[in-house]
C-alpha cells in the first residue's frame, strides 16, 4: 500500500520535562504531531514533535487515537508500530496543560483521553509494537507498557519521575503494575529513578533489546512474522488473552476452552489445520466468517 501521511494536527504546547519551558513562546511546529505510513500490512505511527519531546498533550493524544483507529478493520492492516522522532520516545504529559490556569474539567479531559488511548491499544484487533529508541518517561513509559510488544534500543531508558515534581504517576502505574513485578514498579514510582533497557528487559517491561542500528530490522522482523498469520485468528487470540489474564485460574480456563472451540469454527481455523495435514502453506481469508 502506498505510504500515507496524516493531516496537520493542533500544535503541541509543552513536554513533560524540565526542558519544556525553554521552548515556551516559540512558533508551533509546521509538521503534524503524528505521521502515519503503511506498507505490507504494517502501519507505523511516528510521534513527530521531538522539539517538545513528543509529550502526550491533548492534541497529541487525539492525533494518536485517530491514527490507531484509522481503517482499523481493513484486512490489509496486520500490525501497528508506534515509534518516535528524536532522542526522547515520549516524555509523558504536557505539564503546561496541567497547571492551575486550566480547570478541573480540562485536567480530567487530558487524563480520560490518555486512559482511553492506552486501553484502546489492547482492544485493537491487531498487535501493537512499541519501537523505543530513547527515553520514555511517565505517560510515555505507560505507553510502552500498554503495547502488546516492545522492542528497545540499548540506549533506551524508562522512568516514572512524577513523584519528583509532586505529581505521582498514578495512571502510568496501572500499565506499569501490570507489566512489572510489584516491587520493581513501586521502586520506579516511589523514586523516579530510571530503568536501563536491559533492566526493563529483565523485568518484562520490554520484549527485546537490540543495538540502535538493529532496532528497525528487529521490529520489522517481528512485524513481518505477525503478518504471516491470519488476522482473524490473531484478533480472537489477542482479545482472549486480555480477557482471561485478569481472571482466576478456573475462570480463565473456562473462557479459553470455549474460545478454542470457537476458533475451530472460523474459516481460517479450519484452513490452518487442513494446510498442516496436507503439508502446504495456508491461504488465509482473514475473515471472521465461520467455515461452511
Amino acid at each position: 500500500m502506498a505510504a500515507r501521511l496524516c493531516r496537520l494536527r493542533r500544535p503541541l504546547t509543552a513536554a513533560f520535562s524540565s526542558a519544556a519551558a525553554a521552548g515556551a513562546g516559540q512558533a508551533p511546529p509546521a509538521e503534524p504531531l503524528t505521521e502515519l505510513r503503511q506498507a505490507g500490512g504494517v502501519r507505523t505511527i511516528v510521534l513527530n514533535n521531538p522539539r517538545r519531546r513528543n509529550a502526550l498533550s491533548l492534541p497529541m493524544l487525539q492525533s494518536l487515537r485517530r491514527d490507531l483507529l484509522h481503517d482499523v478493520k481493513s484486512r490489509e492492516l496486520r500490525v501497528i508500530v508506534i515509534a518516535a522522532k528524536g532522542p526522547v520516545f515520549c516524555s509523558g504529559h504536557d505539564l503546561k496543560e496541567l497547571s492551575s490556569e486550566d480547570d478541573v474539567k480540562h485536567h480530567s479531559q487530558v487524563f480520560e483521553l490518555c486512559a482511553e488511548v492506552m486501553t484502546l491499544i489492547q482492544k485493537l484487533p491487531v498487535p501493537v509494537i512499541a519501537k523505543v529508541n530513547g527515553l520514555a518517561t511517565a505517560a510515555g513509559c505507560q505507553l510502552v507498557a500498554s503495547c502488546d510488544i516492545a522492542v528497545a534500543s540499548e540506549k533506551s531508558q524508562f522512568a516514572t519521575p512524577g513523584v519528583n515534581i509532586g505529581l505521582f504517576c498514578s495512571t502510568p502505574a496501572v500499565a506499569l503494575g501490570r507489566s512489572l513485578p510489584r516491587k520493581v514498579a513501586l521502586e520506579m514510582l516511589f523514586t523516579g529513578e530510571p530503568l536501563s533497557a536491559h533492566e526493563a528487559l529483565m523485568h518484562g517491561l520490554v520484549s527485546k533489546v537490540v543495538p540502535e542500528d538493529k532496532l528497525e530490522e528487529e521490529t520489522m522482523k517481528i512485524s513481518q512474522k505477525i503478518c504471516e498469520s491470519s488476522k482473524s485468528v490473531l484478533a480472537l487470540g489477542k482479545a482472549t488473552f486480555y480477557r482471561q489474564i485478569t481472571q482466576d485460574l478456573d475462570t480463565a480456563y473456562k473462557i479459553t476452552t470455549k474460545v478454542m472451540v470457537d476458533n475451530l469454527t472460523l474459516r481460517d481455523g479450519q484452513e490452518g489445520i487442513e494446510a498442516f495435514v496436507q503439508k502446504r502453506k495456508p491461504v488465509w481469508s482473514h475473515s471472521q466468517e465461520e467455515k461452511k
